[in-house]
């Protein structure tokens, strides 16, 4: 355990061995850090937080910070960020709200750039990369392995599915599909995420299968409902195409729009 001298830790925070908390950081009552995490100097973190074994808090981020809307304090659950995360300079996450559910999350292994604002009652799956500058807004959910890009922000109660990227000053005002690309103001689908998929180990045959499954919902039939009803009725070549398909008819803000911008089968993926 390494504690500088100059940080100042609450008596009611829990920290493991083989923490390192740096210079004029602050570690509050109710944070709980686990063996290996790292605290930047002028780091601030509040309770109740929970902090996983690994990671690392970099210098001036507020972690833990009470919701911003008029009842924050009244209203502050708590806020649960998984091991070996990286949350870098000027990051702020909000804890969770009481009556929204009462946890912001964070998986493991996720990379919180520089700035990035995760609001209260966000969750955020392993594996997730959010760029500089992204913003979240309460109760957004993002899928493991989704990546954002810089500035990018996200509207209240929207969700992002797995593997799914969306472009640098994307505005996602409604739901981005698993495997899904989005750009644009307001973000609009532009085919599926080969380059995710790839590096997210979907096999081959399943990466067909998710082509073929996007033709027929957003290209072939007259609306999205009667070819996710046509696709099911055929039969599911494979579970990333039956996870799209459950993702879109559990949407309810639903779906962004198509931008019909490239040729078609190409830009299916």
């Amino acid at each position: 355990m390494s504690l500088h001298p100059l940080a100042v830790i609450d008596p009611r925070a829990e920290v493991a061995e083989g923490v390192e908390v740096g210079p004029f950081a602050v570690v509050g009552a109710g944070v709980r850090l686990e063996a290996g995490v790292v605290v930047g100097p002028h780091a601030v973190l509040e309770g109740p937080t929970w902090i996983g074994p690994g990671t690392w808090i970099a210098p001036f981020a507020a972690v833990g910070g009470a919701p911003q809307h008029k009842r924050g304090q009244e209203e502050a659950g708590t806020l649960e960020i998984g091991a070996r995360c990286t949350v870098r300079e000027y990051v702020t996450l909000n804890r969770g709200t009481r009556s929204g559910g009462g946890v912001t999350r964070i998986g493991d292994d996720v990379l919180l750039m520089a700035g990035v604002h995760v609001a209260h009652d966000c969750q955020v799956g392993s594996g997730a990369v959010l760029s500089n500058g992204a913003t979240l807004a309460g109760h957004v959910e993002i899928g493991s392995g989704a990546t954002l890009g810089g500035l990018c922000a996200v509207q209240q109660f929207s969700r992002i599915g797995r593997l799914a990227f969306i472009a640098g000053g994307a505005r996602v005002a409604r739901d981005v599909p698993p495997f899904a690309r989005a750009a644009g103001d307001r973000a609009c689908l532009e085919g599926l995420n080969r380059v995710g998929l790839e590096r997210g180990g979907v096999e081959l045959p399943a990466r067909l299968a998710l082509r073929a499954a996007w033709r027929a919902l957003f290209m072939e039939g007259p609306t999205v409902a009667e070819a996710t009803a046509r696709l099911r009725a055929a039969g599911l070549r494979a579970a990333e195409v039956a996870e799209l398909l459950d993702f879109i008819e559990g949407s309810k803000r639903g779906l962004c729009a198509l931008r019909r911008r490239y040729d078609d089968a190409a830009d299916a993926g």
